[in-house]
């Protein structure tokens, strides 16, 4: 199975952002990459560049109204087979799969179940997926895979921001996920981070790093919300490298 990446943190922190450099970043050393977006506010696919015209949710949503109505011989299971290919958007060095929400009343225990298999039969075809998740771990178990290689948590340099990164350490462990290894991801830094802010009671991560603030990642400086083209030179591009030299690409 391909090693799987799981992104969190508080919102507004840019945890995305960094999903989507990390994303670019391991293309240029495997390909394709998985991406997946299992934040029901989905913004991944904007940040790669990518529009996206399906979601698992969407799709969800039209099987629990047709249920009754599957044809004959075929299983519901080969249904969310099919539909999660439809789903599955093909790029050039990565392909991208939207969980989206859901929007309906009803019990979709049964389905969402059947996702999580199929994300992780899928993910043995890859040598990395990187999975962007929502504020927070509780649908890591119950919509993607609960098995991570690398948890890594994105936090901002402020103390509130860095305490909630602390919480999301300790939630996955008292969740028994299956973590390799947690990292802290500090980004909009300058680049060092200071003993003070790892001083914090709540940490419980295997390493920290540093990603610097990087103008050209501002939709009003850059002019896109896309990180695709963006210089390879830039210090964020730079951080996230070294970053991923030492703790995914030994």
């Amino acid at each position: 199975m391909g090693k799987v990446i799981s992104i969190a943190g508080k919102g507004g922190v840019g945890k995305t952002t960094i999903a989507a450099l990390l994303v670019l970043e391991l293309c240029t050393r495997q390909k394709p990459i998985l991406a997946v977006d299992a934040d029901p506010n989905f913004n991944l696919g904007d940040r790669l560049g990518v529009h996206v015209s399906t979601t698992i949710g969407s799709l969800r949503e039209e099987l629990m109204k047709t249920k009754d109505d599957l044809p004959a011989g075929v299983s519901k299971q080969e249904i969310i087979d099919y539909q999660i290919r439809l789903a599955l958007q093909e790029e050039e060095c990565f392909d991208l799969l939207t969980m989206g929400r859901q929007e309906g009343p009803g019990c979709y225990c049964y389905i969402n179940s059947v996702l999580r298999s199929f994300t992780d039969a899928l993910a043995e075809k890859y040598p990395y997926v990187v999975i962007d998740n929502e504020a927070g771990l509780e649908h890591l178990s119950r919509r993607t895979t609960v098995r991570s290689d690398w948890l890594m948590v994105v936090s901002d340099p402020s103390i509130p921001a860095l305490k909630a990164a602390g919480r999301i350490a300790r939630l996955s462990d008292e969740m028994q996920l299956k973590i390799g290894r947690k990292i802290l991801l500090v980004n909009r830094t300058n680049g060092q981070i200071g003993s003070e802010l790892l001083a914090i009671p709540e940490y419980s991560f295997d390493a920290a790093y540093g990603i610097r603030e990087d103008r050209a990642l501002d939709p009003n400086v850059s002019g896109t919300t896309a990180v695709r083209l963006l210089d390879r030179g830039s210090p964020a591009v730079i951080d996230l490298r070294s970053m991923a030299k030492v703790e995914i690409c030994r």
